[in-house]
């Protein structure tokens, strides 16, 4: 019966065995499967990343980023260079604990709360394997102290680099920009081939607009290491090509005297070459230091510069937008002899204009008036009520394209990123814009250059430069040349200075009548700038103007002291110089400043005096004449 039972559980045992050899079976080619992917990831899907580590036991390949090029002025004068710093990088790969690393190295270097902000985020958006930048700019003294510690922080290495640096700082800071450390938005657009080794990019101004130029080539270098990760030798090397250096247009002497003579005010000061549109002066104020942006700017500096009021950020020059006031009114002279008004035709100036049937008084800015005035006087003495009359004779439908055929309204394709338009109104925009007809009053306030006219002081320059040039639009420009430093071979730039043709053919003696009319503005008895103009060695035209911050009720006196400053009129001025051989043009605006006659014309003189000085001086040491023609 024992044998029965013994016979019985063969088959139990039997089915137990099976069930447990199934098992292995199954754990075995679980196991098997495990094996064969983590042998994919390491083979395949991560083989690239593997195969550099494996390398890097004994054979590192390095990115050497390229020397980024110089921007230079027209005379040579370095506005951005590259300086040698000592910075930290980590490969947060050879590191153990990331916070007590931090913390120990917080002990030798100063390592401020926005540096390891950056770096941690930079540690969640690039690979572990790769160098990430710690803390830039280490004094000698850090950099001596760290490098006696160096052997205690693994993946840790003081490195030498280059800085961009600012010389001038804030004098050409809204027209150079600033280069910053590469971001995640930038990093989307970017090209990470072109990149490699390459921590910084440029984010405004001409650094912006010219990277492609400025960046360079990054080259490769492969070493051999040994197992302390310290150079042995270098097996093969390819160098990186170095940036392009970019000579501008400015030129610095003119800058600062640009800068001085606005002073502590808000405003712009663009001054150009009206024959190839070069750009000799760009002036905003206040400015900005770019130097403060280059390694990350911190929050508290940053919020307190967006918070001043005077707003040292805004290129003024590029992106302030202003109604020009009376300083359009050449413009809309040209437009009224064009519609067939002949400038010999006399206007009563009461000091007031009212449109027919309408008891509205437009006021001129001279109370008692002029009393009769051609053209010529309307200009001279800038007299509102002419032009108030001319506006409403012409409408915005044919002061428009005159407008816009000087510049005005759209972007006049300058080397600075994201220009703006300015504006022309018309019907058809008013419409669209505000869902409201255009009304009469409107042609009246804006043949005086107000109402929704707006332009910036670059596009101020512009007009002033065409009409030097009597009736040629050029293009505004600041790169002159570039110039390979390899091999110091330079290319021009320049090519044709004219932008598209003006879409109106302007009469050449209506033109020639206006310069006169402009140059009485500086040197007649009656202009209303004739004190900027006395006893130059030059003689200039110009236009004042003044622009209204806030309207005065009908009745209302405007009286500037009882106004808060920021409400007070802006004072314009745009002038050239030679008369007959123009070698300059200028616009100036001063915020809140008041008169242009009294506030921006004599900025302007101060300018052009030191041009002609400079080239008087040049002439004599070249024995050249012809300095003012």
């Amino acid at each position: 019966m024992a044998a029965t039972q013994s016979f019985n559980r063969q088959p139990m045992e039997a089915s137990v065995v099976r069930g447990r050899l199934r098992l292995a079976g199954l754990l075995a080619l679980v196991l098997s499967a495990l094996l064969l992917s983590r042998l994919y990831v390491l083979q395949v899907a991560e083989y690239s990343r593997y195969q550099t580590l494996s390398l890097e036991n004994h054979i590192r390949l390095q990115a050497l980023p390229p020397v980024r090029g110089l921007i230079l002025d027209r005379n040579g004068i370095v506005l951005a260079r590259n300086t040698a710093v000592y910075t930290l990088q980590v490969i947060p790969e050879k590191v153990g604990d990331m916070d007590l690393l931090l913390h120990e190295v917080g002990k030798l270097v100063d390592l401020e709360e926005d540096d390891i902000a950056v770096f941690k985020k930079n540690l969640r958006r690039r690979p572990r394997f790769e160098k990430h930048l710690l803390k830039s700019k280490l004094d000698d003294v850090e950099a001596a102290r760290f490098a006696v510690n160096e052997y205690r922080f693994s993946g840790v290495t003081l490195e030498a680099m280059l800085h961009r640096d600012y010389p001038l700082a804030d004098l050409t800071g809204h027209v150079l920009g600033y280069v910053g450390r590469i971001s995640e938005q930038d990093e989307a657009r970017l090209d990470s081939a072109a990149y490699q080794g390459v921590s910084h990019t440029g984010k405004l101004g001409i650094e912006s607009y010219y990277e492609s130029l400025l960046l360079g080539r990054s080259g490769f270098e492969q070493v051999e290491i040994d197992a302390h990760g310290r150079t042995l030798r270098t097996i093969n090397r390819e160098s990186a090509i170095p940036g392009q250096n970019l000579y501008l247009s400015l030129d610095v002497g003119l800058q600062r005297i640009a800068r001085e003579a606005l002073g502590n005010r808000r405003g712009a000061v663009v001054a150009m070459d009206p024959g190839s549109g070069e750009i000799l002066a760009m002036v905003s104020a206040p400015a900005y230091d770019p130097n403060l942006f280059v390694d990350g700017i911190s929050r508290e500096t940053y919020q307190a510069l967006i918070q001043l009021a005077d707003k040292p950020l805004l290129n003024r020059a590029l992106y302030g937008r202003y109604s020009p006031g009376s300083t359009i009114k050449p413009i809309m002279a040209l437009a009224t002899m064009d519609a067939g008004v002949s400038p010999q035709e006399r206007v009563f100036c009461p000091g007031w204009f009212m449109l027919p049937d309408s008891t509205r008084k437009y006021r001129c800015w001279k109370r008692t008036g002029h009393g009769s005035v051609n053209l010529h006087d309307a200009i001279e003495q800038s007299c509102d009520t002419y032009f108030y009359q001319a506006g409403a004779r012409l409408g915005i439908d044919k002061m428009a394209p005159f407008l816009f055929s000087f510049g005005f309204g759209k972007q006049s394709g300058v080397d600075l990123p994201s220009e703006p338009s300015g504006l022309v109104p018309t019907s058809e925009w008013k419409q669209a814009a505000h869902l409201e007809p255009w009304y009469p009053g409107e042609d009246v306030i804006t043949a005086i250059g107000q109402g929704f006219l707006l332009t910036t002081p670059l596009q101020l320059a512009r007009a002033s430069a065409m009409l030097a040039s009597r009736g040629r639009l050029v293009k505004p420009t600041l790169l002159r040349r570039q110039e390979n430093p390899l091999t110091d071979e330079a290319q021009e730039t320049r090519a044709d200075a004219l932008s598209e043709a003006p879409a109106l053919t302007i009469d050449e003696k209506d033109i020639e009548w206006v310069i006169r009319s402009m140059t009485a503005v500086m040197h007649g008895r009656r202009g209303t700038a004739r004190a900027s103009g006395r006893r130059s060695a030059y003689r200039m035209a110009g236009k004042t103007g003044t622009a209204q911050v806030v309207s005065i009720a009908q009745d209302g006196e405007y009286d500037a002291k009882s106004l808060r400053e920021t409400l007070r009129d802006h004072a314009l001025f745009i002038a050239f110089a030679p008369v007959d051989h123009p070698k300059i043009a200028i616009a100036v605006v001063v915020e809140n400043g008041g008169s242009g006659a009294a506030v921006a014309a004599p900025i302007a003189r101060k300018v052009m005096d030191y041009f002609f000085l400079k080239r008087l001086r040049r002439a004599a040491s070249t024995g050249a004449s012809g300095v003012f023609g």
